[in-house]
């Protein structure tokens, strides 16, 4: 059976100690996508949205809230971020239940002797939300899927690359 790391002897949970783990460069990809109306999508393209331009308020907040992992997940460990990086990939022809949507990726990295996954995770989820928040006075039905990690390098447990 698997060691849980996360709890301590007494069964409580615990920060893992990463004291003895090398640094070494790592890298973690996640995604998030958000689904919308076909008429939000073209406001956000053409900038006709009221709070503003809503991708890169998007872009900015995501790298923030990455800065801010540790402080929303309680047992993440405060790393140095080296790098944060988001892209938008827009599909604008409608899917079956007459929904567009954006696919966000957040790119995190660092060196050090613990993984930037979540990093890239909550980067993707914020941007997320921050795009809900923004457009939300003209569609309440916006919806997010998919929140996962797409890859990852570096560290004892080596390299993850998703399938499909």
């Amino acid at each position: 059976m698997a060691e849980f790391t996360h709890f301590n002897e007494s069964g409580r949970a615990r920060m893992v100690d990463v004291t003895a783990k090398n640094s070494t460069e790592r890298v973690a990809t996640a995604q998030a996508r958000v689904f919308l109306q076909p008429e939000t999508l073209e406001k956000i393209q053409r900038g006709k949205i009221a709070k503003g331009d809503v991708l890169s308020v998007a872009q900015v907040a995501a790298v923030m809230g990455a800065k801010k992992t540790p402080d929303l997940i309680p047992m993440c460990h405060p790393i140095l971020l080296t790098s944060v990086d988001i892209s938008f990939k827009e599909e604008p022809q409608p899917d079956r239940e007459g929904r567009c949507s954006i696919t966000i990726t957040a790119t995190a990295q660092t060196t050090g002797p613990t993984g930037v996954e979540m990093e890239a995770m909550t980067a993707a989820s914020v941007a997320a939300l921050t795009i809900y928040d923004m457009c939300k006075a003209v569609d309440r039905g916006m919806s997010f899927s998919d929140v996962c990690l797409l890859s990852k390098s570096g560290g004892k447990s080596g390299n993850y690359r998703r399938e499909g």
